[in-house]
């Protein structure tokens, strides 16, 4: 009983402590990958995401199912799942810790940790752009990502590999509870 009491006694106040949590609603998820002979852009819809602020500190959690790309060509598709080890590490997902005062700032400034194909990959000071539409927070930016980044093998056709470049641009709506 003494434990229970203690327990409790400890736990208030961070119960009392306000936090502000964040539900991501919708989502497109772009990359876009180069080569001399084509240009391909793949899409997801599929991401979820979860944030909470608590004493000045927002830290944000986003993932996405690799498979949910989709470039419009299935063969292509599968091809990126096996190159970026899909079927091992089925997710991508992206932590995010900043300031609170930056949830109403019309530019979000974020440190990025990303996790894809095996690897975590540190962005600082990402730009993303912040628009009140009613309720909804929308959220755009791009993810300055390279498939060095992740040691991935970077695909080739007609011998010609594409570009390192695999930006991925992010267009975010969120609500908060």
């Amino acid at each position: 009983m003494k434990f229970l009491a203690c327990l409790l006694f400890f736990t208030l106040p961070a119960w009392s402590q306000s936090a502000t949590q964040w539900i991501l609603d919708q989502s497109t998820l772009t990359y876009h990958m180069s080569h001399p002979m084509h240009e391909v852009e793949g899409v997801s819809h599929a991401a979820k995401g979860k944030g909470i602020c608590k004493a000045g500190q927002c830290d944000f959690l986003i993932a996405v199912p690799v498979k949910s790309f989709d470039s419009g060509d299935s063969n292509r598709d599968l091809h990126m799942i096996q190159t970026t080890r899909g079927g091992e590490f089925p997710m991508v997902v992206v932590r995010t810790r900043f300031a609170e005062a930056a949830t109403t700032s019309p530019t979000i400034y974020a440190d990025l940790d990303v996790q894809f194909a095996g690897q975590t990959a540190h962005y600082s000071h990402v730009a993303f752009q912040r628009v009140t539409q009613g309720k909804e927070v929308r959220i755009t930016g791009t993810i300055p990502a390279t498939c060095s980044d992740f040691k991935i093998v970077r695909p080739s056709f007609l011998t010609v590999p594409i570009k390192n470049e695999i930006p991925v641009r992010v267009d975010m709506s969120w609500h908060s509870m």
